[in-house]
């Protein structure tokens, strides 16, 4: 099954947009913690322009993800992934990973000032 049948695909695009947008602010108090440190972390503001629309990207892949995960089993043709009930758990599970990514992305910039 194509990745674009089951939902794979734009849960990918999804995760991958929140880890993007939240690089610019999440990012350097990362590595901070883990104790990098250096002047080059200032360099990672530089995403920071770019962030509404990665924001924007992750919002409409969970969209289209949801439409795919969230059907009912019952739509799907015997055989085909999204009627294995271990992979649709799998897939809701790892859906709400990458909402809740999407939350602290889009949350971060107005709680980062309890942080630094």
């Amino acid at each position: 099954m194509s990745q674009s049948q089951n939902g794979r695909g734009v849960l990918l695009a999804g995760g991958v947009a929140a880890i993007l947008a939240s690089t610019c602010c999440l990012g350097p108090l990362v590595l901070v913690t883990l104790g990098v440190s250096g002047a080059w972390i200032g360099n990672l503001t530089v995403l920071e322009p770019y962030r509404p629309i990665f924001i924007g990207l992750a919002l409409v892949a969970l969209f289209f993800a949801w439409r795919r995960i969230f059907r009912r089993a019952e739509a799907c043709k015997p055989g085909e992934v999204c009627a294995i009930p271990q992979v649709r758990t799998t897939y809701k599970l790892i859906f709400w990973i990458v909402a809740a990514l999407v939350l602290i992305a889009l949350a971060f910039p107005y709680v980062s000032r309890f942080f630094y």
